[in-house]
């Protein structure tokens, strides 16, 4: 006898009729297709068990049969609660059809409603989805009129507006891992990911209910390394054994060492993109990255980004990270996505969305389907094409910066890229940019009330968000702005003086982002506001490494200010700044002589509480203005500055 390690017939004979069934799995990641193949062919040879509601946080299938598609039969489901339904077709068409109730909510929600629904408390409280279609003023997340009960509802607590998502006990967990022992004790050796298993496990049982772990191999009792247990014995009911084909570290790839940290390859194995449209949206996206910054990257033509960031050779002077719980490295695409090479650490899929929801991101590249004049986006749903927000909401509405990317177009455009030139041989069939939005998956005018960056990247043209809406920023070379970008707009955007993109995007060679990260630009990174009598300094992402650096910086204050004859107001921003040792005491001096000669007030600022202390610190022992705010919003209310 194995204890626990029973005959997956069995584990699955548990399921019962309107039973509460909770899932893992990310695309093909961690996703415990044997356990779903058992439920789907106990359904159809015998009608059971029916009426289920499936709680899913991450996407998971393939887009076509795998993964919780195995679950597409009307009568088995009888409610989803989901994050991400674009894989998974089957079951997007039961509720197009109005076959299920169904809501989708934000994925971090649901990650963290599993860790709280553990916890024994009611529900989830959080600010995501405020003023999205989750947000119960507008849909409350309902995805059919079939669906009537309201599972979020706003509070307002300490003046402050929240969405409240109920909780309901988990009665069974699908769960997984590569090696159990025949207490249940589960490791994740060979996983790509973490996920949310644990929490999903501490759910189920502290709501009285069932966890059922699928695993590729069984190891002798006792023999299991305690410190590479994830999940103890003691929350796993039973365990079953799967076949190989329905145990794929991805469903792009059976194994591969580098997805679980066993080896790291070569960056040169990670093949360049052809030079087409989405190259060029990738590469110019990619120019927004900043060294020493954390960035998230989401599906489809975002996960393009990490690959111009490896040919360029930047991956390395930046942290990229995938919600589901992958910090470093550099994320893999298309059925891999959800995995990443080389990375520095895979955590849980609720603890990255701790980093993510309190503003962890300095950056997130993502997707979109519609965009309206005032900038909000719909990511989740087309028509009767349902894909879902996923982490959209999380990261988008939490990001310092965000840049969405997609084509001008969709439907047959065809494109010519001739040295350094955009031409458009066939338009698309439909605009990107619209009247009015299918739903509200990010909301343009509280982003933009926020002082949140946000830019919107096409193949011919970048939007940038203003408190009055969108403004046409830059322009391809080679496309003709009233013909081909305000013709076809429903609406009109602000235009002032959009420059030229860079034609480097339009060309084969390599753009030479790495050493335009490295260096300084100082001149680019300080700007005078006649107005308010204020100079910004712009030190985001800067490293300074020696005397020369901090000589070129000083030149170029002495340049800016010195003709001015006054005095002036300051604005300095250190977010993602390193300052090496040996640069210290010139740096910290030069801070000196500028602030004694040139200003009336100072206001820094930087995110990073190491930098502030050091700063801090530093400051304080020249008898320097020493106060270091953690927003640029705190240091511009400080000295009355406008926003930037």
């Amino acid at each position: 006898m194995l204890k626990k390690v029973i005959p997956v017939e069995d584990a699955i004979a548990i399921v019962r009729d309107g039973d509460v069934l909770a899932t893992t799995g990310y695309g093909g990641n961690g996703t415990p297709d044997q356990l779903l193949v058992a439920l789907e062919q106990r359904f159809v040879q015998t009608g059971a068990p029916r009426g289920l509601t499936l709680v899913f946080a991450g996407g998971q299938g393939d887009a076509k049969e795998k993964g919780l598609n195995r679950l597409g039969h009307a009568g088995l489901l009888k409610r989803t609660i989901g994050g991400h339904y674009g894989l998974m077709p089957k079951v997007a068409a039961l509720v197009t059809a109005g076959d299920v109730e169904a809501y989708n909510f934000p994925e971090g929600v649901i990650t963290h409603l599993y860790r709280d629904i553990a916890a024994g408390k009611p529900g989830t409280l959080s600010r995501v989805g405020l003023g999205t279609f989750v947000d119960p003023r507008q849909e409350g997340g309902k995805m059919n009129d079939r669906t009537t009960e309201d599972l979020v509802q706003v509070l307002t607590i300490f003046g402050q507006e929240y969405l409240y998502y109920r909780g309901m006990p988990i009665k069974i967990a699908f769960i997984r891992g590569t090696t159990a022992d025949p207490d249940g004790n589960i490791t994740m050796e060979k996983e790509s990911l973490i996920l949310e298993n644990l929490a999903m496990a501490i759910a189920a049982k502290n709501s009285h209910g069932y966890v059922i772990c699928q695993v590729e191999r069984i190891a002798a009792e006792g023999t299991l390394d305690a410190r590479q247990v994830k999940i103890p014995g003691s929350l796993v009911d039973c365990v079953v054994v799967a076949d190989p084909e329905h145990h794929m570290q991805t469903y792009g790839t059976q194994y591969n060492p580098a997805f679980s940290g066993e080896v790291r390859v070569p960056m040169r194995s990670i093949r360049p993109l052809p030079l087409d449209e989405r190259k060029v949206i990738a590469r110019r996206a990619a120019m927004e990255l900043g060294a020493n910054s954390v960035v998230n990257f989401g599906l489809g033509m975002p996960d393009c980004i990490p690959t111009v960031a490896s040919e360029e050779k930047i991956h390395d002077l930046m942290t990229l990270t995938v919600d589901p719980g992958v910090i470093g490295g550099v994320p893999m695409g298309g059925l891999d996505f959800g995995a990443a090479v080389n990375w520095q650490a895979v955590i849980d899929h609720c603890s990255q969305f701790d980093l993510i929801d309190g503003g962890g991101l300095d950056a997130a590249f993502l997707g979109f389907a519609e965009c309206d004049r005032e900038g909000s986006v719909n990511a989740s749903r087309f028509g009767s094409r349902i894909a879902g927000c996923g982490g959209f909401i999380n990261i988008s509405q939490n990001a310092k910066k965000v840049v969405f990317v997609s084509s001008f177009a969709a439907g047959g455009a065809e494109y010519a890229i001739e040295d350094g030139r955009l031409r458009i041989v066939k338009e698309g069939k439909h605009v990107k940019f619209v009247e009015r939005l299918g739903q509200v998956t990010f909301n343009g005018r509280l982003a933009a009330g926020s002082e949140q960056e946000v830019l919107y990247v096409t193949e011919r043209c970048v939007f940038r968000l203003t408190p009055d809406g969108l403004e046409l920023a830059e322009v391809a070379p080679g496309v003709d702005v009233e013909r081909d970008i305000l013709a076809r707009l429903p609406f009109a955007p602000i235009v002032r003086a959009p420059t030229p993109m860079d034609a480097a995007l339009f060309r084969h060679p390599p753009m030479g982002l790495r050493e335009r990260m490295l260096d300084i630009h100082i001149d680019d990174r300080l700007s005078y506001d006649p107005e308010t009598n204020t100079v910004f300094m712009n030190y985001a992402g800067m490293r300074v490494k020696d005397k020369l650096d901090v000589d070129t910086i000083v030149a170029a204050v002495d340049r800016l200010l010195g003709p001015l004859r006054r005095r002036v107001n300051s604005i300095v921003n250190y977010d993602g700044f390193t300052l090496d040792d040996d640069a210290v005491g010139d740096y910290m001096e030069a801070v000196r002589y500028v602030e004694q000669t040139y200003y009336l007030k100072v206001s820094r600022y930087t995110n990073s509480g190491f930098m502030r202390l050091k700063l801090g610190q530093e400051l304080e022992k020249r008898r320097l203005s020493a106060h270091v705010f953690e927003t640029g919003r705190e240091a511009r209310r400080e000295l009355g500055a406008p926003a930037r």
